[in-house]
């Protein structure tokens, strides 16, 4: 988006024509391929949802969440009792429709209809979701969802420290930002916080990405990719963020030139 000049010449904002704030979205189910996003719900996802975690021995899954473990199914049904109905986060089971059960968890939230703007968080794959297409088709469906919404900004935020959510979110098609220091705190420890976001613009090439790689005839007998989502995507990362420009206006960072 190309920037103006007002009358007094600082720089302005580039005019958003016609522009209205999109509806927040609602506890409805998104269908792909290989899962199906249901709204979470206690009765038909704690138990499955506990089991696929419990295959997580050593509990890795949930080191960078604010949350977890859970040393019992009832501990586990009351965290969800107490998210499940929330319109901020809105919280999906992610359900694989080979098997009917639910293997993973994700969530809408910072949802801020007035400036365009919604998050993809408190994102919980269970080794059974884990580094399979419904692993990636669940973050399609939310993210095709947004953008028909009308949101024009997508963001993902996670633990700087948190390798592979990084990696993940470049992955998907989220351009680097930038770190927020000192954060937060979680479970008693400093948070730095990574920015990742995709844009409006952006979506028409991250959604001929995505399709192209989940396409059936992306993946050979053995069920192995022929081409990397990551090579589909990384055309669309904003590479200029992290180099320090964004369009034609140079980010000042005064302590680079000390």
């Amino acid at each position: 988006m190309a920037s103006e000049l007002n009358p007094l010449n600082p720089p302005i904002g580039a005019r958003v024509p016609d522009w209205q704030a999109p509806p927040r979205p609602q506890r409805e189910a998104m269908a792909g391929r290989v899962c199906r996003l249901e709204p979470l719900d206690p009765a038909r996802h704690a138990e499955s949802l506990y089991a696929a975690n419990a295959l997580d021995t050593e509990g890795r899954i949930w080191i960078y969440l604010p949350y977890g473990p859970y040393p019992s199914l009832a501990d586990y049904r009351d965290w969800m009792e107490q998210v499940c109905n929330t319109s901020d986060p809105l919280f999906f089971a992610i359900v694989d429709l080979a098997s009917g059960r639910a293997t993973g968890v994700a969530s809408y939230l910072q949802i801020k209809p007035e400036s365009g703007s919604i998050e993809v968080g408190h994102i919980n794959y269970s080794p059974a979701l884990q580094h399979t297409p419904a692993a990636t088709e669940a973050m399609y469906l939310m993210m095709e969802r947004a953008f028909a919404l009308g949101y024009r900004r997508y963001e993902w935020k996670c633990n700087t420290l948190n390798a592979p959510s990084r990696a993940a979110a470049q992955r998907l098609g989220f351009s680097f930002e930038g770190i927020f220091r000192q954060a937060t705190v979680v479970k008693g420890r400093n948070r730095d916080t990574a920015w990742y976001a995709a844009m409006d613009h952006e979506w028409p090439a991250l959604d001929a990405a995505f399709r192209r790689w989940l396409d059936p005839a992306n993946f050979d007998a053995r069920g192995q990719q022929v081409l990397r989502l990551s090579a589909l995507t990384a055309p669309v990362l904003n590479r200029n963020i992290v180099a320090g420009t964004f369009g034609n206006q140079e980010i000042t960072d005064q302590a680079r030139s000390r």
